[in-house]
């Protein structure tokens, strides 16, 4: 199971002041496997090469193509990133299509948005872990269910049909 520090996590943040601060703060929070990107088609382009992130951090207002279009551009490549948008526009309708496409959640840039940013982190990666336990908790049933079928069948051929 992936420990905090092994998930790969975007920032895709025009402002580059600003994106080293995001990429700082979450390096010295135990997130150390953290890519800097400056625009949207950046972050599509690099999907697109084959690198996944975990976890995308970006801002709404990007140059070139909007933080809702790479969301929706993202989702169809790598379905299992999730993001976290980091952004100072308010605007409720934004927020609320951002989470319609898919989106974790929208956090308005604040003195107290890196730890909010940190927090739904934590909530992502929890989700993550519960998710691989499901997985690998089907994958034993599915085993014994199979085991269970063998045996009746088993029985079937020694008790009905009497081969063995």
């Amino acid at each position: 199971m992936l420990e905090e520090n092994e998930y790969l996590i975007f920032v895709v943040e025009n402002n580059k002041i600003y994106n080293r601060l995001v990429t700082e703060y979450l390096k010295r929070n135990g997130f150390p496997n953290v890519k800097s990107l400056v625009s949207g088609e950046e972050c599509v382009q690099t999907i697109e090469e084959g690198i996944k992130p975990d976890i995308i951090i970006q801002d709404y207002s990007l140059d070139g193509i909007n933080g809702l279009e790479v969301l929706k551009q993202v989702k169809k490549i790598s379905p299992h990133s999730e993001f976290i948008f980091l952004t100072s526009n308010e605007n409720m309708e934004v927020a609320v299509n951002t989470i319609k496409f898919g989106a974790f959640d929208y956090i308005v840039k604040d003195k107290l948005a890196l730890e909010k940013v940190v927090y739904k982190m934590r909530k992502i990666i929890s989700m993550f872990k519960l998710q691989k336990k499901h997985g690998q908790t089907r994958k034993v049933m599915y085993f014994f269910l199979a085991m269970v079928a063998f045996l009746i069948i088993l029985a079937f051929f020694y008790f009905v049909i009497g081969v063995f």
